[in-house]
This record gives C-alpha cells, sequence and structure tokens, in this order.
C-alpha cells in the first residue's frame, strides 16, 4: 500500500475511532433519561417490553465500530480504540465532578440543583458502564476474530451476530446489575431491563448486519482487499515525517 492509501486508511480509522468515542460518553451522560417503544404491547417482568433508558441508542454503534475495525484493521487497533474510549469516558467523569462543584451564579440559566439533578449520578453511570463496557468489549473482539480465524475471513454476517450478541448479553447484565448494587435503579426494574436491553440490543445487531456489509465493501474496495485482509497501520506515523 502506497503513502497515500495508507493516509486515507489512517483518517478511516481516526473517524470511526471518533464515532466510538462520542457515542460511548454521549450513552453515559443521557442515561437517565427513559423512553418507550411499544412494537408489541407486552411486558416482561413488570416492566413494559422496550421501555428503556434512551442511552441505549447511541450504544449499539460502538459494537458495530468495533467490529468494523477489527474486521478492516485488525484485533490490535481495536482494543486500541476500546483503551481510548475508557480513558475519554473516565475524563468525562473528572469534568462532571468539577462543573458540579463549581458553585452556579444567581443569573445562570441552569442553577446548581437543576445541574446535580440531571448529571450527579453520572459518573456512577459511567463507572457501571465501564465495568461492563470494558468486559464486553474485550469478549466481542475475541469472538469475532475467533470466528474470523475459523471460518478464514468469510461469513462476515456469523462473527458479527455471534460476537455481538454475547457481548451485548453481558454488557446489559453488568451495567443493569451494577446501576441496581449502586442504588441507581430499583432492584424491581433489573429482570425486565435486561430482558428488554438485550432484545432490543439484539435487534440493533441484526439490523446494523447489512451496514457492516456495505462499510466492508466499500472499504475492501477501495483498498484492493481480499477476505479477511486487514490494513496494516503500525507506521502511520511516517506520513508526518
Amino acid at each position: 500500500m502506497n503513502q497515500k492509501d495508507k493516509a486515507i486508511a489512517y483518517q478511516i480509522f481516526l473517524y470511526l475511532a471518533a464515532l466510538f468515542i462520542t457515542s460511548l460518553v454521549v450513552s453515559n451522560l443521557i442515561f437517565q433519561k427513559f423512553f418507550y417503544w411499544y412494537p408489541v404491547d407486552t411486558s416482561v417482568f413488570g416492566i413494559p417490553l422496550f421501555e428503556l433508558s434512551v442511552g441505549i441508542l447511541p450504544y449499539p454503534i460502538t459494537f458495530l465500530i468495533t467490529d468494523l475495525i477489527s474486521e478492516i484493521f485488525g484485533q490490535k487497533k481495536a482494543n486500541q480504540v476500546v483503551v481510548a474510549g475508557i480513558f475519554a469516558s473516565f475524563f468525562s467523569i473528572g469534568i462532571l465532578l468539577l462543573a458540579d462543584f463549581v458553585p452556579a451564579i444567581p443569573s445562570s440559566p441552569i442553577g446548581d440543583e437543576t445541574f446535580s439533578q440531571v448529571f450527579s449520578l453520572s459518573p456512577l453511570a459511567v463507572l457501571a458502564s465501564m465495568i461492563a463496557y470494558l468486559c464486553a468489549q474485550f469478549v466481542d473482539i475475541r469472538i469475532y476474530h475467533f470466528w474470523k480465524k475459523k471460518t478464514q475471513g468469510k461469513q462476515l454476517w456469523l462473527r458479527n451476530n455471534f460476537s455481538t450478541f454475547a457481548s451485548q448479553f453481558l454488557d446489559t447484565l453488568t451495567v443493569i446489575l451494577l446501576l441496581c448494587i449502586f442504588q441507581v435503579l430499583p432492584w424491581n426494574m433489573f429482570v425486565g431491563l435486561v430482558i428488554s436491553g438485550f432484545i432490543f440490543k439484539v435487534l440493533i445487531a441484526a439490523i446494523d448486519t447489512p451496514f457492516l456489509y456495505l462499510f466492508v465493501y466499500l472499504i475492501r474496495r477501495r483498498f484492493n482487499l481480499k477476505a479477511g485482509e486487514e490494513i496494516q497501520l503500525e507506521n502511520e506515523s511516517e506520513r508526518y515525517e
């Protein structure tokens, strides 16, 4: 691959990493608002199916992006993005704590009480999310590459869905459990939210499979990659010299 193509590939990687980190951080900041979507009128252990936190909306994007990075750039780059997401999330905790600590002036459009009501639980949410996220993302990447080797780079839908289903269940179970332990959520919502959240994420994972195929196809076509072939970016810094 020539230097021009490597520079373009590196830009694509940076944009994917930026989308990943943004989706992750935002999902932790907006989690306190709940919404409902009732494709079927049913409930699970007293919780209406798909009565969910809005924080779940951007979160499945993170698994789509890590699968895309794993497919095109390899396991090492996917792990690097996961670590960068952890750093960004903990950095956001520090900013939130500082912003909550400094007093608002009398003319401030948003006072201390309103700000604290919206963001005071965010550090706990970030902590719970990061523990779950750390486990789920590394599981997702490992399972993805396990099936990639087994299928010799073929059957993209298989490794995408198998890795995402397993990691999303682990993520949903862990984050809801920790939020209940931290008393952010009541225990009577635990089972219903776990089942509803997992079903919602499975549906999103199934829906995003065609998009993964599309993005992989476009990138492979642009860089003339064979099935299972990865772009190596270890020397991407050389383009700045």
